[in-house]
Formats: C-alpha cells, sequence, structure tokens
C-alpha cells in the first residue's frame, strides 16, 4: 500500500514562516502529481499548490508570492516553503497525491496525507 506522511506544521507569528514536508512510501510505481491543499474551521477544503511530474506548478491566488512547492522525486517528497505568513492562511494543510502502485491498475488513485495543523497569531 503507499502512505503519505506529512510533517512540519506548527504555531507561527503573522509574517512569519514554515516549511512542510510530504513523503510518499510504499508499492510506488509512479506518481503523477503531488500537492498540498488546506482546510480552514467552517471552511471547504481548498488547493494551495499542486506540482505535476513534468508539468506547471499551479498556485492558489492567495498564496502566489508567499508559497513555493518543490519536490525530491528521488525520495518521492514534496515541499511546502510558506513565507509571510497571514492568520488567514491558518488551517490544516494536507498532502495530495495521485499514485499508481505496482499492485493497482492503469488509473492512479488518490491518496491524502493526515493532515498537519498550521496555525498563524496575529
Amino acid at each position: 500500500q503507499v502512505q503519505l506522511v506529512e510533517s512540519g506544521g506548527g504555531l507561527v507569528q503573522a509574517g512569519g514562516s514554515l516549511r512542510l514536508s510530504c513523503a510518499a512510501s510504499g508499492s510506488i510505481f509512479s506518481i503523477n502529481f503531488m500537492g498540498w491543499y488546506r482546510q480552514a474551521p467552517g471552511k471547504q477544503r481548498e488547493l494551495v499548490a499542486v506540482m505535476p511530474t513534468g508539468g506547471t506548478t499551479n498556485y492558489a491566488e492567495s498564496v502566489k508570492g508567499r508559497f513555493t512547492i518543490s519536490r525530491d522525486n528521488a525520495k518521492n517528497t514534496v515541499y511546502l516553503q510558506m513565507n509571510r505568513l497571514e492568520p488567514e492562511d491558518t488551517a490544516v494543510y494536507y498532502c495530495h497525491a495521485k499514485i499508481r502502485s505496482w499492485s493497482g491498475g492503469p488509473v492512479p488513485d488518490d491518496y491524502w496525507g493526515q493532515g498537519t495543523q498550521v496555525t498563524v497569531s496575529s
């Protein structure tokens, strides 16, 4: 099976920085893309940034210029560097990936991390 394990959340003051990591492990054949979503209390889960394998990176308008997504393909890991954090960035951040496993079919499956809390104080 495939697992996504996140790390790096926490409490930070407005204007500060945090770096999230998400490592995929298990029976991985290929990864189509990896990305980050977030969900604030009382709100729907929203896309933060996504990085397709060999494709164009996309960011939510609200984080452009402040957040940077990157990947280490050798480690099956995706990172989210978050700078100039704002209280509005407070949310649970989820790693998401579309992965083909060795035991799965030709269509990649969706996998989610357990979520990591990011809290930005004003």
